[in-house]
């Protein structure tokens, strides 16, 4: 009864439109990482839109330079986060975490007043040429993300291994199994989002 009443809720707050932001941990040219969010952009269907934020731009955070006033880049990235119905992070295994520089803006959005991760729909994917592909850089976000009250979607994990294999030459992925997982990943991360939208409690 409670599973019929969970699966019409979810039904009944599914939106006609979503849009989410993607953030690529990477900051290298031809970053795998980065590759794969291309690609999810190509894969969603018509109702969904990707739209990609740079990081790059993002100085180091030091509490004695912007303790009144963000830089701009900053910002941008918190509106669109802000303004997102989810966002997806991609990011690569760097000695055992995240990189440097996507730790550097979630530093930064966290002492942002309008609170970007605050209760958002969050999906990770994490992407290695390893045989363990960024498992524990996909961990140690998810324990990251809980000091910023964000949603992570737990489940489908999508752990991309040896991902220098899947890729041709012009950055295009070539492997099946891993498109349909990114399919279903951003289809359940739609899901995910419209059901911490609904403020319907079931008892």
């Amino acid at each position: 009864m409670v599973e019929c009443l969970h699966n019409n809720l979810i039904k009944n707050t599914m939106k006609d439109n979503y849009q989410f932001a993607a953030i690529s941990g990477s900051l290298r040219k031809q970053s795998y990482n980065t590759m794969v969010l291309k690609t999810v952009q190509k894969l969603v269907p018509e109702h969904i839109a990707i739209e990609q934020i740079n990081i790059e731009d993002v100085p180091m955070y030091n509490f004695d330079l912007y303790e009144k006033i963000l830089p701009e880049s900053v910002e941008k990235i918190s509106a669109a986060i802000k303004t997102a119905d989810a966002l997806i992070i991609i990011t690569p295994e760097y000695n055992y975490s995240i990189p440097g520089a996507l730790k550097n803006v979630i530093d930064f959005l966290s002492k942002h007043p309008a609170k970007p991760f605050d209760k958002k729909a969050v999906g990770i994917v994490s992407a290695s040429p390893s045989l363990l592909g960024g498992v524990r850089a996909q961990y140690h976000l998810r324990q990251i993300l809980v000091a910023v009250n964000a949603m992570t979607m737990n489940v489908p994990e999508v752990v991309i291994t040896e991902v220098n294999k899947k890729f041709d030459e012009a950055g295009n992925l070539t492997d099946e199994k891993t498109k349909e997982f990114l399919k279903k990943f951003i289809e359940a991360l739609a899901v995910h989002s419209s059901t911490l939208s609904s403020e319907v409690i079931i008892e």
